[in-house]
């Protein structure tokens, strides 16, 4: 009988180290907190959110989420915009400058779990992707925020040849 126990811990071993990883190489190439490279790629995605929408996409509370945009609009990353529908809220964007930033954390991300899939064969990375897919959207099911899950995403990356299966969660969802 397999050792479900195991299992299940190799995956915490692994989840953590790619995080360490994945967030170590993203935040130092735009020189920001994990939270901000987070928001940064969020807002390239989909820019002209409110700053607690902001908040809620990359998991800070609304007085957090309002202090990493007072500094990432200080570091010339992001700009508050009057929003067109309500004269009393504010829509966050990027800048070009955050726009390259962005570009900047998916590239890092990109290369280190590039670098770590690439130990595996052609058959290793599609079961891989199986697998990855079945967790993702379990996980959805869990969290229920898609934006929150795949707040470092290559959102190209995914959606190219194959469905998300983190948007494809939520669209069965809904």
């Amino acid at each position: 009988m397999h050792d479900t126990g195991r299992t299940a811990n190799l995956l915490g071993a692994t989840a953590l180290a790619l995080t360490d990883l994945a967030l170590g190489g993203a935040t130092e190439a735009a020189k920001v907190s994990a939270s901000a490279a987070a928001a940064l790629v969020s807002l390239a995605a989909h820019p002209g959110v409110s700053v607690t929408e902001l908040g809620r996409r990359v998991g800070l509370t609304q007085s957090a989420a309002a202090r990493m945009v007072d500094s990432l609009v200080a570091d010339g990353l992001v700009e508050r915009r009057a929003s067109p529908w309500h004269s009393r809220m504010t829509m966050v964007y990027p800048t070009r400058a955050g726009g390259r930033a962005a570009r900047k954390v998916l590239a890092a991300r990109a290369s280190q779990l590039t670098d770590l899939v690439g130990v595996l064969d052609e058959d290793d990375q599609r079961t891989l992707d199986r697998l990855l897919t079945t967790l993702l959207t379990r996980l959805y099911e869990e969290v229920g925020n898609a934006q929150y899950l795949c707040r470092l995403c290559d959102r190209t990356c995914c959606t190219t040849d194959a469905a998300c299966p983190v948007g494809q969660a939520e669209r069965d969802r809904a």
